[in-house]
């Protein structure tokens, strides 16, 4: 742990129990304590003021779940410099009554909390249904016919939706074989037909259907886009078996075919991996476990009971603290920058850095350490850079070097002030671009270079088992596959070593040899199929360059055909 931080009071228990653990408590002063939490508290309560008055979603749930559990760890670590606690629904009231409280659902951290939520419930009547991603809606029928729509709110009082849920098909007007009085709580949520969210993700769903229920009015065809899921009847039957047969009577079969008994937790992750994976008709965000008796509706309260409770799915994105800016020299000279991370686990990776792409792209975004940043995964795997969440109140200094113009061309040695670029070049030349030496990287080359064995481009072309066995962190047998490595390299193609030493693209022209090519004037490449005048004078610079012109010899007397 580094030294000046400490654990937040009181935190532990919350991670065991409540919450993911966050990072020990930072090393500020109070009056930086008191700007950094009062910042943060700002930016809560303009989400939820967003979210509970203009049906807006300015960030993802779990960003906001993340950004909520920061706050409440920094509170604890700073009780003297705490601001008031946030007032979640101060801005959520409506002029209409819920006919029953709408109590929202306590989120388990994971497998083992809801292990322990399992273990609690000692009569087993435990049921399993999808979370569905949309907004919460109270539905209130008399006789039959629907009378009221009421937005979740605060829980007891909310927007009247009365006249827009009847303009949405999905909302029955009337109910066949009900009782005189039913209450419904659902969610209304954004048809997608065959969405798989490990594949599909949350696509916003939430914020269509709150946009779409902020317009005034609703037209027709943006109301057939939105569906209802009924997940409760507060006031139905006692037992959950009687109350599915009661509303898949009064034409919810679809909802109460999506809610089903289980054992234990191995019945509840094959439900939720089930619904993770295959198709649903709308977004979900987890699933939620109840107990198939409850109290009577009239007891429910505006807050999260203890007989229901949800199990969200792994975040897709995280909340992230920079820790420093990292700005690399490409080979070409270009800069590029990479943000320094607080770790975070995203869908089970630890990500510790993310790139930002350009320099120039870093100076708009402005990410300095201390700031908190969004991330997701780009193609499941890839940790991608999504926005500066919010900004540290006491921006950080950073030392941001100076970009030149470069031609490519320079920077062969890893001599003062081309350290960087250098090491750029033996990556790309060992990368799946050039040579794919197996087993080397940034790694690997940067030891090479400082045990003194690599200054120049080939330098590592004829080194021995016994020279690579003696740089610290290679052993003997790591070596012997390093020689065989770079031994294969002979065989690697004309055309593969000359992109491995830099050439630039050469579009369709024809790679014969190296007399040939070098031969060529820029008004002989403007020729080949793809290249301008920029892309020839480029090409005719790397081809007369003396720096290229020294290894290529090097490479014929290697025997490397093509040079």
């Amino acid at each position: 742990m580094p030294q000046g931080w400490r654990w937040p009071t009181g935190l532990l228990v919350g991670c065991m129990l409540a919450m993911p653990c966050m990072a020990a408590c930072p090393a500020w002063n109070a009056q930086h304590a008191a700007h950094e939490l009062d910042a943060l508290h700002d930016q809560l309560d303009r989400w939820n003021h967003a979210y509970r008055t203009d049906g807006q979603s300015p960030v993802d749930d779990a960003i906001y779940d993340q950004a909520l559990a920061r706050y409440e760890s920094w509170r604890s670590c700073f009780p003297a410099q705490a601001p008031a606690p946030l007032a979640h629904l101060a801005d959520a009231t409506g002029p209409a009554r819920a006919p029953v409280a709408q109590t929202g659902l306590a989120k388990l951290p994971g497998a083992a909390a809801v292990q322990a939520w399992i273990d609690a419930r000692g009569d087993r009547d435990l049921w399993v249904q999808p979370k569905a991603d949309g907004v919460a809606v109270t539905l209130l029928y008399v006789d039959g016919r629907l009378r009221q729509a009421v937005s979740r709110g605060d829980g007891l009082h909310g927007s009247d939706w009365t006249a827009k849920a009847r303009r949405i098909a999905a909302v029955p007007k009337q109910l066949p074989h009900a009782p005189p009085r039913v209450v419904l709580q659902g969610e209304l949520v954004w048809r997608l037909p065959g969405h798989r969210q490990a594949h599909d993700g949350g696509v916003g769903a939430r914020a269509d259907v709150a946009g779409a229920l902020a317009r005034e009015p609703l037209d027709a065809a943006t109301a057939a886009r939105i569906g209802l899921f009924v997940w409760d009847w507060p006031n139905g039957p006692a037992g959950m078996p009687a109350r599915l047969s009661g509303l898949a009577a009064m034409g919810f079969a679809s909802s109460a075919a999506l809610t089903h008994p289980v054992k234990d937790l191995a019945d509840v992750r094959r439900w939720r991996e089930r619904w993770y994976r295959q198709a649903l008709p709308f977004a979900t965000d987890g699933t939620v476990l109840r107990q198939g008796r409850r109290p009577p509706a009239a007891a429910w309260q505006a807050a999260p009971p203890d007989w229901a409770v949800a199990w969200k799915y792994p975040p897709a994105k995280a909340l992230a603290t920079v820790r420093g800016v990292d700005f690399r020299r490409g080979r070409r000279g270009g800069i590029s920058v990479v943000l320094e991370l607080e770790p975070v686990v995203l869908d089970d990776r630890t990500v510790r850095r993310v790139s930002v792409g350009s320099l120039a792209h870093w100076r708009q975004l402005d990410a300095r350490p201390g700031d908190q940043v969004s991330l997701s995964l780009a193609g499941l795997t890839i940790p991608r850079f999504d926005a500066v969440v919010w900004r540290t109140h006491e921006r950080a200094a950073v030392d941001v070097p100076r970009e030149t113009a470069r031609d490519g061309l320079d920077c062969w040695h890893p001599d003062a002030g081309c350290e960087d670029q250098f090491l750029a070049r033996l990556v790309w030349l060992g990368g799946r671009q050039g040579l794919r030496i197996d087993g080397v990287g940034e790694t690997t080359w940067r030891a090479l270079v400082d045990a003194g064995l690599v200054h120049g481009v080939l330098d590592w072309f004829s080194l021995t088992p016994a020279q690579l066995a003696a740089v610290p962190g290679i052993g003997a047998g790591r070596a012997a596959h390093l020689a065989q490595a770079f031994e294969r390299t002979r065989a690697a193609g004309f055309g593969r070593w000359l992109r491995a030493l830099g050439m630039p693209p050469a579009g369709d022209a024809v790679l014969t040899d190296w007399p040939a090519l070098v031969a060529r004037d820029a008004a002989a490449w403007e020729k080949a199929p793809g290249i301008g005048p920029g892309r020839a004078a480029r090409l005719q610079a790397f081809f007369h360059h003396p720096e290229v012109d020294r290894l290529t010899e090097r490479l014929h007397a290697a025997g490397i055909a093509g040079f």
